[in-house]
């Protein structure tokens, strides 16, 4: 069989670790198009006359451009596997492993600025309280994850000619985008008190707020993370594990409680 043109990565070749991470990455991708086709097969499942219709096509949306961000990460990391079979040097590999990162780590943000956004408007969506009190966290909620994710999508870009990370830019700019998190934490957290006065039976969803905030604090973990010197396959596989979690997890949960009443009648 000749694979002379073709490329698959091996541990004797690129390494165990990098392996590994580019087994997440695959892995993220054939897991969001599992629940994009999940998402759009039971769509018309959900509880008539109800807002939580919106939820299911906002996780459809979610599932479609977090699958398609992963495509072409996986896609790019592949490629630095390719070229990284041919670096002998260990120092030199780690350089190119950080630099590939702090390339491909573009795709990510271009991910989350759409993602993040809809997964808090799911929020917002679910969960059961007067509908006349959900336009001001909503606005407010969607603009303050867009400018975290703008911020720090410029910040993770404070990079010299020689792609080395420029360490006082980038924490000035993850100070500015923290700004936005602080904002999304304290919007959950009043809506929340919101939610908890509703009867139990009536607020599946009162616990995704802290679902979100709690896990979400991996993002500004690892971006601090990335200015020392960490292997940056450990930022890769934080952040893949957390996507899948927040987004995959969001989406399963709130498909399922927008769904209609099972009949157990015979």
């Amino acid at each position: 069989m000749e694979m002379a043109d073709s490329f698959v990565p091996t541990a004797g070749v690129v390494g165990i670790f990098p392996l590994v991470t580019y087994f997440f990455l695959v892995v993220a991708a054939y897991l969001f198009l599992s629940s994009f086709i999940f998402a759009l097969t039971t769509r018309t499942n959900v509880q008539p006359n109800q807002v939580q219709n919106f939820s299911p096509s906002l996780a459809i949306i979610i599932s479609a451009v977090s699958g398609l961000s992963y495509y072409l990460i996986q896609g790019y990391y592949h490629d630095m596997l390719a070229e990284l079979v041919t670096v002998t040097n260990e120092s030199d590999r780690q350089t190119l492993i950080r630099e590939s990162y702090n390339a491909i780590g573009q795709y990510r943000y271009m991910a989350w600025a759409v993602t993040l956004p809809l997964a808090l408007t799911q929020v917002i969506f679910s969960v059961k309280i007067k509908p006349d009190t959900k336009q001001r966290p909503l606005i407010i909620i969607v603009a303050a994850s867009f400018f975290m994710i703008l911020t720090g999508y410029i910040g993770h870009q404070q990079l010299s000619f020689d792609n080395e990370i420029l360490i006082g830019p980038k924490l000035i700019w993850g100070v500015f985008s923290m700004v936005g998190y602080a904002v999304i934490l304290l919007t959950l957290s009043r809506l929340r008190k919101l939610v908890v006065q509703q009867p139990s039976e009536q607020s599946p969803y009162r616990l995704l707020p802290f679902i979100l905030s709690g896990f979400g604090v991996i993002y500004p973990i690892g971006y601090i993370l990335s200015v020392t010197n960490i292997d940056s396959n450990w930022l890769h596989i934080a952040y893949t594990i957390a996507d899948i979690y927040t987004q995959i997890g969001l989406g399963l949960l709130v498909c399922f409680a927008s769904m209609k009443p099972v009949d157990n009648k015979l």
